[in-house]
């Protein structure tokens, strides 16, 4: 089991910047990928960001370019930057841990969520 807990969302103007934060726990070691991945209402879920055990980082299109996910020395934390927020990314923001690598679009264990807003 991995139990993962999200902080640092809120509620930014466009163009500003929220860094998301990520602890885990547990059986860590057996999970090869972490993730952030988002959904806003109505919406289907969007991968965002994946970093592979070995480092390795994957982004979404929209996010391209603005929004950097790293980890902690420890790999027990992994984080969010996101610069020149854009109203389209107003979502619940869920971190993420796969068995395998390459996990943009599934997981197996995820967190509760933290709230993103952007207003214009």
């Amino acid at each position: 089991q991995v139990q993962l807990v999200e902080s640092g969302g809120g509620s930014v103007q466009a163009g500003g910047s929220l860094r998301l934060s990520c602890a885990a726990s547990g059986n860590g070691y057996s999970m090869s990928c972490m993730s952030w991945f988002r959904q806003a209402p109505g919406k289907e879920r969007e991968g965002v960001a994946d970093i592979d055990s070995d480092g390795t980082t994957t982004y979404a299109d929209s996010v391209k370019g603005r929004f950097t996910i790293s980890q902690g020395n420890a790999k027990k934390t992994l984080y969010l930057q996101m610069n020149s927020l854009k109203p389209e990314d107003t979502a619940m923001y869920y971190c993420a841990a796969d068995r395998y690598k390459g996990c943009l679009s599934r997981y197996t264990y995820k967190g509760q969520g933290t709230q993103v807003t952007v207003s214009s």
